[in-house]
């Protein structure tokens, strides 16, 4: 199983337009961060966790041309706002991508992508196929993935779990009965905004400490802002077995799936 960072940034991404910051400022490629979004490559398939406004730019970047289904993890823009170029991606697959989210998004795309689901089709719109998803583990395409349920603030948004690979963004409170879901990781990815503590985002130290709570093997940080350190001052502040994310990396987890 391959996991490919597409993007690790929070919803302005970094740099921030006009800001003169230091972490905007670096020069190093491991701060310059898209909006979080990640590509699995896993079982000879291959899924996109969230189509946020930069999918076509990482795209292009990481040389990828197929995607089998979508995650979605909730409706914010900076996680949804890329699905209009799946429409490339049904070109060359000649073929509609399924999606997989809760009902509350699935209801939400539909709304805000409507020309996506008229009749008779547009050609030039993308093909979707929308399936809902409840708090029980699902099949996509042979791949068990389980949903983990967190609260954003007050807003349910959706992390998963592929075997021994959970993805978590977007969080701030995670019940006693999804952290039971994530026991016996490997690898962890979970989102960490800023040092400060945020009312709808996980801060730096909240993030460690459900880290230290569940003990994976490795943790990578996502939906990271400028008011993170930069990445050579973070890793030195870290535990041994975390990491903050970049854009671009991949990291590989192997007896995974099922």
């Amino acid at each position: 199983m391959k996991v490919t960072f597409l993007g690790t940034g929070a919803s302005h991404g970094i740099p921030l337009v006009g800001c003169k910051c230091a972490v905007c400022q670096s020069v190093n490629p491991k701060d310059k961060r898209l909006r979080s979004s990640v590509y699995i490559e896993a079982e000879g398939r291959h899924l996109l966790i969230d189509p946020g406004p930069d999918l076509r730019q990482a795209a292009l970047r990481e040389g990828f041309t197929q995607i089998d289904a979508v995650l979605i993890t909730h409706e914010h823009k900076d996680h949804t706002a890329g699905i209009d170029d799946i429409r490339t991606f049904n070109y060359i697959m000649r073929r509609a991508i399924p999606f997989y989210a809760q009902p509350r998004v699935t209801d939400t795309i539909r709304r805000e992508y409507a020309y996506a689901f008229s009749e008779p089709h547009y050609p030039g719109a993308p093909q979707i196929e929308l399936h809902p998803i409840g708090n029980e583990p699902f099949d996509v395409q042979g791949i068990t993935v389980t949903p983990i349920n967190v609260l954003h603030g007050t807003l349910p948004t959706t992390g998963f779990r592929i075997g021994q690979f959970a993805y978590i963004t977007d969080a701030k409170t995670i019940a006693d009965s999804e952290m039971a879901k994530l026991q016996g990781l490997d690898t962890l990815v979970i989102n960490a905004l800023r040092i400060e503590q945020h009312p709808a985002h996980l801060s730096l130290g909240e993030a460690l400490d459900i880290i230290g709570q569940l003990k994976p093997r490795r943790a990578y940080l996502t939906h990271i802002s400028h008011k993170i350190p930069v990445y050579d001052e973070l890793i030195k502040i870290l535990p041994e077995n975390v990491l903050p994310a970049y854009d671009g990396l991949s990291i590989f987890i192997d007896g995974l799936i099922n």
